[in-house]
């Protein structure tokens, strides 16, 4: 991803069906017993930034003030399958948590989802940007966005150098307690400690004492 900015999404006139939430305390869980073997392979997390399994993520999750946007997206999340698809990946999350009709997915049988692999069927991203290019080197934000308004949503974009922090801070929060529109960052990832350059990835919460949001990385790694 070439310039980090930030982009806003809206659903336009695609209205998500109403759904319920189990209760966490009751959901049935598999324990898998690994012994010795090791898991794949992870980056430390930087002192700075709080990992949200963990306590005080938890903690912070449980006091945050704005987060509809986690529980609409956490149920769709995904990992990008390559380095490059940081931003497909993102898409492919919001796109499912909105009622936007998905393409056929083979591997899914009847059932119709967005995925990874069948983001780029619409013919329209082809003139956004072709599969080829992201695949190479990713994309910008403008190109992000003009891939995602392509599946019929309500787009708008916004570039860090137009805006202020104080500016964001406000359409973030606002945008977090509203579970009918999704809010995307490019951002790079060495300012907040991380390797690399520039990844896009959804917002799902913000606490404001801490002054922290909650970022659905979906990088594998």
């Amino acid at each position: 991803m070439r310039t980090p900015a930030l982009l806003q999404l809206k659903i336009s006139s695609f209205k998500r069906p109403s759904r319920y939430l189990m209760p966490l305390a009751i959901a049935t869980s598999l324990v898998v017993g690994l012994g010795d073997r090791l898991g794949a392979q992870t980056l430390p997390l930087p002192d700075n930034l709080i990992d949200f399994s963990s306590e005080a993520g938890q903690a912070l999750f449980i006091n945050s003030d704005a987060r509809a946007d986690y529980w609409v997206l956490s149920p769709h999340f995904e990992s990008q399958v390559n380095l490059a698809y940081c931003g497909v990946a993102s898409m492919v999350m919001v796109l499912n948590s909105m009622d936007v009709p998905p393409p056929v997915a083979p591997e899914y049988g009847e059932f119709r989802v967005f995925t990874q692999d069948n983001f780029f069927e619409n013919p329209d991203t082809e003139a956004v940007v072709s599969e080829a290019m992201v695949t190479q080197q990713g994309m910008t934000v403008d190109e992000l966005g003009g891939l995602i308004g392509s599946d019929g949503t309500q787009v708008e974009v916004f570039h860090a150098e137009d805006t202020t922090i104080e500016a964001f801070r406000e359409q973030a929060i606002a945008n977090l307690n509203d579970p009918d529109n999704y809010i995307l960052v490019n951002y790079l990832r060495r300012e907040i400690g991380q390797e690399s350059g520039g990844h896009i990835s959804p917002l799902a919460a913000y606490d404001a004492e801490s002054d922290r949001f909650l970022i659905l990385d979906v990088s594998r790694y």
